[in-house]
């Protein structure tokens, strides 16, 4: 495919992407539909152009390229540390701007030392951007979703709002509403009239009854087990759903977790403050600060200043593969770059083993954009 309006700087990023130790690869523009649905989340999904192929295989253009990238190191079963870096169209609906447009972003797959992979992520593409915008002043907004899921193990909750809270880490308005709906459990009836009867006789206490007495419905009103889930599926479904709307959050839980999500201050103070919070609220969050502070220190070590950057304890991006380090990097109210750690997607996507990766990708056309203004 042509590369039409490829930013005239692109031959000069893509030296500097070279220059930072990385393997310069590209991926097809049609792509299997299947990990982009499962793996990058609703903020995606809703925004995929969708086609299918002449056997029925759900496709879509590429609306990214961390999957892509990564996919296609599995297929080509190369060795770890490897750093690769992309630029290309990518094709997804947007709010403003064309529907295609360039990004460009490296992807570091199986660096052991991951502080030392986390800053380096920062630093090159803090380098990238100002390489191409001399002059222009950059703000960085910095997030971590393993604080986030250790803040909200230590609090106690149940596996299924646990994942709940997660999956909405970073969207404001869904934790909000998940955090009301945990303040003020579910009322009675919302699971309709056999559900209520099963806990009235109760038979969703004791998960043996309960599989038998779902088990002699399907068979009575001739539901086959072969076209859906098992009885013992369905049971365990309907008690987790009972036990996820009768999860009360005491008043305190709730006011840790908002006192936790309001935190926003320097990187530079912000081990110093997670510990505070920790201690005062009497939770284990051990193994979430080491990594942290390991952050703070790699980035120093690398040249990054933690004074700039600003620490948010609320800020996500809107892809469901993070799952720890996440950032943004802005220019005069834009988002330039982005970024994060997504350790446990190359496993999903069919890795025989585990590879820790972080990556970034940067907006060209809103570089492009930025340049314009400044000539």
């Amino acid at each position: 495919m042509p590369l039409v309006n490829l930013p005239a700087f692109a031959p000069d990023l893509i030296a500097d992407l070279e220059k930072l130790g990385t393997e310069r690869v590209d991926t097809p523009v049609i792509q299997p539909a299947e990990p982009f649905l499962d793996m990058a989340g609703e903020d995606l999904r809703r925004r995929i152009f969708m086609t299918e192929s002449e056997t029925g295989k759900s496709l879509c253009l590429r609306p990214e390229f961390t999957i892509p990238v990564c996919l296609r190191h599995i297929e080509t079963a190369t060795g770890t540390p490897r750093r690769y870096a992309y630029l290309g169209e990518v094709f997804r609906q947007r709010r403003e701007g064309s529907n295609e447009f360039y990004q460009a972003g490296i992807e570091d797959l199986g660096e052991p030392d991951v502080a030392q992979a986390d800053a380096r992520a920062v630093r090159d593409a803090l380098t990238v951007l100002a390489n191409r915008l001399p002059g222009i002043k950059l703000s960085i907004v910095l997030g971590d979703q393993s604080v986030f899921e250790a803040v909200v193990a230590a609090c106690g909750l149940p596996t299924g709002w646990q994942k709940r809270l997660v999956h909405a880490f970073g969207n404001q308005a869904q934790l909000q509403k998940l955090m009301a709906d945990l303040s003020d459990p579910a009322p009675s009836g919302v699971f309709g009239p056999e559900v209520e009867r099963l806990a009235i006789l109760g038979k969703l206490d004791d998960e043996a009854t309960l599989i038998a007495h779902i088990d002699e419905t399907m068979e009575a009103t001739g539901y086959s087990t072969n076209a859906s889930r098992s009885p013992a599926d369905i049971a365990k479904r309907l008690r987790e759903k009972m036990e996820l709307a009768s999860t009360r959050l005491d008043s305190r839980t709730l006011a840790l977790l908002k006192e936790f999500l309001a935190l926003e201050l320097s990187l530079a103070e912000a081990s110093k403050a997670l510990a505070a919070f920790a201690d005062k609220a009497g939770l284990s969050l051990g193994e979430a600060l080491e990594r942290f502070e390991s952050r703070v220190a790699a980035l120093r070590k690398v040249g990054v200043d933690p004074e700039t950057i600003t620490y948010r304890a609320a800020f996500g991006r809107p892809l469901d593969y993070y799952t720890g380090l996440v950032f943004e990097i802005e220019g005069e109210g834009l988002v330039l770059a982005g970024g994060g750690r997504f350790d446990r997607l190359l496993t999903l996507l069919g890795a025989k083993e585990r590879i820790p990766a972080v990556g970034f990708s940067l907006w060209l056309d809103r570089i492009a954009s930025m340049k314009g203004a400044a000539a």
